[in-house]
């Protein structure tokens, strides 16, 4: 890197710590299209991130997630904090791009500088994130804004993916849901910090209520004790309760008795980072040492379980 470029990226650091939007959207970019500038922004925001509120909304396609953010980010906004949206959308098949973007879906908050959004595309990724959204998540963090929301592409239970990155996990549901409570209870109920009936003001609003409150006692005992919340994203009704309900929440996250193993995100985004690298290499190596035993595992000698342990072990990381 010449010495040009390295001032150019340091400018762009510390306008990014800064919160110039500007620098955050080029961050963003660079990072998702993983380029080597990017190495050096993440490198460099590291001290800076960890003081954001980072809340995930998740659920079944049809439940008014996109609407009831672009609520929550309005009260936010009224209570003056200011934030990043991070959408995660399903992506072109022809492209890669994402398809029908959040920046569509809040245009009421164009050109409130308090207010970033960025669609991201899943480009094929199974659960619910893209590959790249824990980094892009720092980035957002380091630019000092008060809240990030993050939305998923709403697949289902393979969803809870969401939990690894965001602190508060909101998991949204449409009334008469039947069946469908059924198929999510064994993925994304489990992971909800907060459960929200949106559209509460349709019949079997409060059926579904209890449905959700009766499943919970299926749950684990924690200290906290997950609400079951009603909203009508489109009149704004229920909106500061369920504001009130991620900041109690964030709270006892903080709070001085809730133990939280330090390396743990780290270790997590390091896992994922490793995996994603050691399937690109695998993808588009011949290596002889790997072409051997894929070979076993044709023939049978080996299983996968073993193969995959062997790889690990001439990787020296076990």
């Amino acid at each position: 890197m010449t010495g040009l470029a390295e001032d150019k990226l340091k400018l762009q650091l510390e306008q990014l710590i800064a919160g110039k939007p500007s620098a955050l959207a080029r961050t963003i970019t660079a990072v998702e299209n993983q380029t080597p500038e990017a190495r050096y922004i993440l490198k460099g925001i590291q001290p800076h991130i960890g003081n954001a509120l980072v809340v995930g909304f998740t659920g079944p396609p049809g439940a008014g997630k996109s609407t009831l953010i672009n609520a929550y980010v309005r009260e936010l906004r009224n209570r003056g904090k200011t934030v990043c949206v991070l959408a995660v959308d399903p992506s072109s098949p022809i492209s890669g791009g994402a398809i029908l973007g959040d920046r569509i879906r809040m245009a009421e908050h164009t050109g409130d500088a308090g207010v970033f959004v960025r669609s991201l595309a899943s480009r094929g990724h199974l659960g619910g994130l893209s590959r790249t959204a824990a980094r892009v998540l720092d980035v957002m963090d380091a630019s000092g804004r008060d809240v990030i929301v993050i939305e998923t592409v709403g697949a289902g239970q393979s969803e809870v993916e969401i939990a690894g990155v965001a602190g508060t996990k909101v998991v949204v549901c449409a009334p008469g849901l039947g069946d469908d409570i059924q198929a999510i209870k064994a993925g994304i109920l489990e992971i909800a910090d907060v459960l929200v009936v949106n559209k509460s003001d349709m019949p079997q609003a409060e059926n579904t209520k209890r449905q959700l409150r009766t499943m919970l006692h299926l749950r684990q005992a924690s200290d906290w004790n997950v609400p079951v919340l009603g909203t009508v994203a489109t009149t704004f009704e229920g909106l500061p309760e369920l504001a009130d309900t991620i900041d109690n929440h964030d709270e006892a996250l903080r709070g001085a008795d809730h133990k939280i193993d330090p390396h743990q995100r780290i270790r997590r985004v390091l896992a994922e980072t490793l995996a994603h690298a050691i399937e690109d290499k695998l993808m588009g190596s011949s290596d002889p040492a790997l072409i051997e035993v894929l070979n076993d595992v044709q023939s049978g000698e080996l299983n996968f379980d073993e193969a995959s342990q062997k790889l690990l072990e001439q990787m020296k990381l076990l």
